[in-house]
């Protein structure tokens, strides 16, 4: 007979999958953030290249970043559709952190990043990762704090609050804030008529 888990079981769990998640992540060629309506890969690369050396391809599903003449780093289809026209990548430059002996030859060369910014159609919804093919992250997890949401303007960001709370009571199999909505004002509308039967009242 299987029980619900204790809130420290579940804590463990909780724990066990958020670390292989970054296990997971940390072995990708690339780093990637997200907030709700966009995404930004950065994809390190040896400092000596020039931006004729890179093969970057988007489409609206697609993505594909690479070094000319070798596998591509990135190669799969997007989660979900993006902006083209407002999608952008360039070629940046690190600066290296000076090494404090000193001793740094002159034939050592700054180290490089592809940086791609990915706009998103759909503005209302976070990314398991950047392309199919790669472990997924759990969405469900993502906070206020790591999304920037301070970044978004009022109603954006009263919406991603809603949806973000909506999901959390999904998980937890409790009702979303129209549904706690509809129920409040069913409360409302049977204390104003208790002579009516609301007993096979649906919430649709």
């Amino acid at each position: 007979m299987s029980t619900s888990p204790t809130p420290e079981e579940r804590e463990k769990k909780d724990a066990e999958a958020k670390a292989k998640e970054q296990q997971e992540q940390a072995k990708l060629p690339y780093k990637w953030t997200q907030n709700i309506g966009d995404l930004d890969i950065t994809v390190p690369v040896p400092g000596n290249l020039k931006g004729r050396d890179l093969e970057v391809s988007m489409t609206r599903k697609k993505l594909k970043v690479g070094i000319k003449g070798q596998p591509p780093i990135i190669d799969g289809d997007l989660p979900k559709e993006i902006h083209t026209d407002e999608s952008t990548w360039t070629l940046e430059t690190l600066s290296s952190s000076s090494s404090s002996s000193g001793n740094n030859s002159g034939g050592s060369v700054n180290s490089k990043e592809i940086a791609i910014h990915l706009d998103k159609v759909n503005k209302m919804e976070w990314w398991a990762h950047v392309v199919t093919s790669a472990p997924a992250i759990d969405t469900s997890k993502i906070t206020p704090e790591n999304s920037k949401l301070s970044d978004l303007d009022g109603e954006t960001r009263t919406m991603v609050e809603k949806m973000m709370y909506d999901q959390r009571q999904k998980e937890q199999g409790k009702p979303t804030s129209d549904e706690e909505k509809k129920l409040d004002m069913l409360k409302k509308f049977q204390a104003q008529h208790p002579e009516m039967d609301f007993s096979n009242a649906k919430m649709g």
